[in-house]
């Protein structure tokens, strides 16, 4: 099922036109990886799909029963992010303020919701410690589990391996990775990495304004197009 269609969607940043007649496409199976240079429309698209920035022309749909806060996001990794001062708890619990209302409260079952949470992707001992002692793996498990508390469904991220060492990286890939495959949590990405297109992606997007290609990332691997992003690592 999609869960959300974009449809011939131009979006504009700061009065200049950078993303135009987009067509795409996202379903809770993909695994949906969006490339590109930098400066090529990336973020502006996917605040576009998320409801943050209002379309120029064409639309963004979404699936019944779906509005913009049924996804979880986790923006690019920001110094003002990694300085924020509050609990691992807090964060997390922060996650499912959607569901709260008008509530000043988090009911019990967002509560368990958030351990539960916390359980699955193995930060439950740092619940009670500060977002800013953690390493930079842990903290984006952290802000990981914040967007799994507003979302089940899809989850999309920018570039949020920035800044993480190898190790890091790859156990985050991993678990996303785990997450796409045993929760059937769709992914949408925006990532440079290699090992993101080569190993984990099930779908393409390749933006320069435009959409360069957008389909299935084996055919995708196939591609000049792929070979120059990668400078020749396939």
């Amino acid at each position: 099922m999609n869960l959300i269609r974009c449809n011939q969607v131009c979006f504009s940043y700061d009065g200049a036109l950078a993303v135009q007649d987009v067509d795409l496409d996202v379903a809770q199976e993909d695994y949906l990886c969006i490339v590109g240079e930098n400066g090529t429309g990336k973020t502006t698209l996917m605040k576009g799909m998320l409801g943050l920035i209002k379309p120029v022309s064409g639309s963004v749909e979404y699936a019944a029963g779906i509005d913009r806060g049924s996804f979880g996001y986790i923006p690019q990794h920001t110094a003002v992010a990694r300085d924020f001062p509050a609990t691992v708890r807090e964060i997390v619990r922060s996650g499912t303020l959607h569901d709260c209302g008008f509530r000043p409260f988090y009911p019990s079952s967002l509560k368990q919701r958030a351990q539960e949470t916390m359980e699955l992707l193995g930060i439950a001992p740092l619940a009670d410690q500060s977002y800013t002692a953690l390493s930079g793996g842990q903290q984006q498990r952290v802000l990981l589990a914040r967007a799994l508390c507003a979302s089940k469904k899809l989850l999309l991220l920018d570039e949020p391996a920035n800044g993480l060492d190898p190790v890091a990286l790859y156990e985050f890939y991993e678990l996303l990775g785990r997450l796409h495959r045993e929760q059937g949590i769709g992914i949408v990405m925006i990532s440079h990495d290699e090992v993101c297109v080569n190993t984990y992606a099930t779908k393409i997007l390749h933006l320069d304004g435009t959409a360069l290609f957008c389909g299935d990332a084996e055919e995708y691997r196939k591609t000049a197009l792929c070979k120059q992003l990668l400078g020749g690592k396939r």
